[in-house]
């Protein structure tokens, strides 16, 4: 089964897709890319790394909500999240956050204990660390000039390693010909609220099951995010990808057996 659907948040909406039949609630929250396309009606294409999911669970990729405030918050973030999976009638879920969609996670998995069965964070952090903050002031500034083909080429540059880069560079510019949204309005809202972002003084409350996926060579969150995550949440397990970066939940080819694995146990 896969679904192309959206819940009512206020006075907006926020898409959603799902895929799988399974009783058990798989969300699974995106990074900033989706400032710059959401998951409307990709249901098809966003499948295909989750089939190994669908027998045991019902699959939720998640967009931020269509229309976001000044001065959003991850915080504010979670809270939307939180009433969405409300809204849909579910009870305890996994969470899987991706690099922005981890930070989200932290919160709800803070602020909601008794409602997360299992957390996985990858290749994300748990404060706007320098790293951070340098990486997406620079796209901040890239898209305030609206220069499309420097953001995709530098967030590649940043996310992927070098044999990936080396076999990819050179369609970095032409894909971007192609991705320019309409507006940044979405993209820049998104990136401020991680410049804002710091859960480390809140992260012993976390009491779920949690996994950390990090890569030793991460240049936007940096090497040290995923260990320092590690030690502030108590009982986590940590798995970094040698030679790996941002991207690793793409490159590595085991990275959504090891989420499945983990959700299982």
């Amino acid at each position: 089964m896969r679904k192309n659907g959206s819940v009512k948040i206020g006075n907006t909406e926020m898409y959603y897709v799902s895929f799988g039949n399974g009783r058990r609630n798989l969300i699974v929250l995106p990074g900033l890319s989706d400032g710059l396309a959401t998951v409307k009606d990709k249901a098809w294409i966003l499948s295909a790394p989750y089939r190994k999911f669908f027998r045991d669970y019902t699959v939720y990729m998640f967009s931020r909500k269509n229309d976001m405030p000044e001065g959003y918050t991850i915080r504010d973030m979670a809270k939307d999240q939180f009433m969405a999976i409300q809204k849909l009638g579910m009870d305890q879920v996994y969470l899987l956050g991706v690099s922005q969609g981890g930070m989200i996670c932290q919160y709800i998995a803070i602020d909601h204990p008794d409602k997360v069965k299992k957390m996985i964070l990858a290749v994300t952090a748990s404060h706007a660390n320098t790293i951070v903050k340098e990486a997406v002031s620079g796209w901040i500034d890239m898209a305030m000039r609206q220069d499309h083909t420097a953001l995709m080429v530098d967030t590649a540059d940043k996310m992927y390693s070098e044999e990936y880069l080396r076999k990819n560079r050179k369609y970095f510019p032409v894909v971007a010909r192609f991705t320019k949204p309409s507006s940044y309005d979405r993209f820049l809202k998104n990136a401020c609220a991680i410049l804002g972002f710091d859960s480390r003084n809140e992260l012993a409350k976390i009491s779920c099951p949690t996994l950390i996926l990090g890569g030793s060579d991460d240049r936007i969150v940096g090497k040290n995010a995923a260990s320092e995550l590690n030690t502030q949440i108590a009982g986590s397990e940590l798995f970094v990808y040698e030679g790996l970066g941002h991207g690793a939940f793409e490159e590595a080819k085991d990275f959504y057996d090891r989420v499945l694995e983990f959700c299982d146990l």
